[in-house]
């Protein structure tokens, strides 16, 4: 960063935070839309996943235009987003409705790319896992606002309505970039490369010069099984099991998943500080664990379990930035915004598939693949336990 980082990353936070409110307003309205646009299941999921795969095509080009012109990918980002949700005001056809969250999904793919290239070229290293989940927990008030204001609308409100009034916010994100534009370079790679913190866990990793190493490899695993999960709970499992199996409305959809929200909230940022003391790979041990076990009692528990999966749920989310922290460590400035591209496709290729599986699977089957990705989490944390 340049001159008054902070006042930069402050930006940069509420750019995050307002560009983010569309997320969690739009799941509590998908049973809505399902019934108000007459779509089947496979159809649902083809809409909801389409978020995941405009981020997944766009990760790579925004990765490189992020790496040569930050204040660009920054800039675009909010006018994308408008765009997007003007789209899905419309209430139209399925392709309407598609192209809009499309749109959707490239503006955050601009926005998180060029955020995350933002913050990790800045070099001050040793509080990276910290920094990392300063700009996550902006991101998630933001959907946690989202789910909030969705379930304070009226509900006689038509979805459309509802989805555009509690993304409003998202306006503050077009003052915000222009303002950024000051705080960060056109092009990266002017400053000289941070000095790379190495844990002493993460020295015990085997690596090979030229090659990836499989810390790294693991954390791309890792990386995917979260963004599956959080796909498939939020955008498909809670809201339609809520309502179809237990009778809940949007509002009480709404509390399963801001639930979540509030505890992933409340310890992101002492997970951050946690890893950033005793190291990424123990902490991301714990938080794997928790997420498994909240995967299951979401797929297969009664309402009391699924709220207490919901609960588990947001405590194993906190983990997210984490892996990426770890990929960082081994990987130069001036390739940072590559990276992040590449991470970012197989995080959003997992939330393209993850309400996508749901949708063709159906309703009767989809807890057996919750089930699976909660084993794929423990996996991952028995991996990381070997030395």
């Amino acid at each position: 960063m340049t001159a008054s980082p902070l006042a930069g990353t402050a930006l940069l936070c509420l750019v995050v935070f307002s560009s983010t409110i569309c997320v969690g307003a739009f799941g509590p309205l998908l049973p809505e839309i399902a019934r108000a646009q007459g779509l089947p299941d496979w159809e649902l999921g083809i809409l909801a996943g389409s978020f995941g795969f405009a981020r997944m095509a766009a990760d790579l080009p925004v990765g490189a235009l992020a790496t040569r012109r930050l204040a660009t990918a920054l800039t675009l980002a909010p006018i994308t987003l408008l765009a997007g949700m003007l789209l899905l005001a419309t209430a139209g056809p399925l392709p309407v409705l598609v192209l809009g969250r499309l749109l959707t999904g490239l503006a955050h793919t601009l926005v998180m790319v060029g955020s995350l290239t933002a913050v990790l070229q800045d070099p001050q290293g040793r509080r990276a896992s910290m920094r990392l989940n300063t700009l996550e927990f902006s991101g998630m008030l933001g959907v946690l606002g989202g789910l909030v204001l969705v379930g304070l609308l009226p509900e006689r409100w038509p979805w459309n309505i509802s989805l555009l009034v509690a993304a409003s916010p998202m306006v503050l994100a077009l003052g915000a970039t222009l303002a950024l534009t000051r705080y960060f370079p056109s092009r990266l790679g002017s400053a000289p490369p941070a000095a790379v913190v190495v844990t002493k866990s993460e020295r015990a990793m085997p690596s090979r010069s030229g090659a990836v190493p499989p810390i790294v490899r693991l954390m791309f695993a890792l990386g995917v099984i979260m963004a599956l999960a959080w796909s498939a709970v939020s955008q498909f499992v809670i809201p339609l099991r809520g309502t179809r199996e237990f009778g809940l409305e949007r509002a009480g959809i709404s509390g399963l998943l801001s639930l979540a929200q509030i505890l992933d909230l409340a310890v992101l940022l002492p997970v951050g500080w946690l890893a950033d003391r005793v190291g990424r790979p123990p902490v991301l041990v714990g938080v794997a664990a928790v997420l498994g076990v909240g995967l299951f009692t979401v797929g297969l528990g009664s309402l009391p379990l699924m709220v207490l999966g919901c609960a588990l749920f947001g405590l194993g989310m906190a983990g997210w930035m984490l892996p990426l922290g770890v990929i960082r460590e081994h990987t130069d400035v001036s390739k940072l915004g590559w990276r992040t591209g590449v991470y970012r496709v197989g995080v959003d290729g997992a939330i393209f598939l993850g309400p996508l599986v749901c949708g063709v699977l159906g309703e009767a089957h989809t807890p057996i693949f919750i089930v699976l990705v909660g084993v794929a989490s423990f996996a991952i944390a028995m991996r990381l336990l070997r030395p």
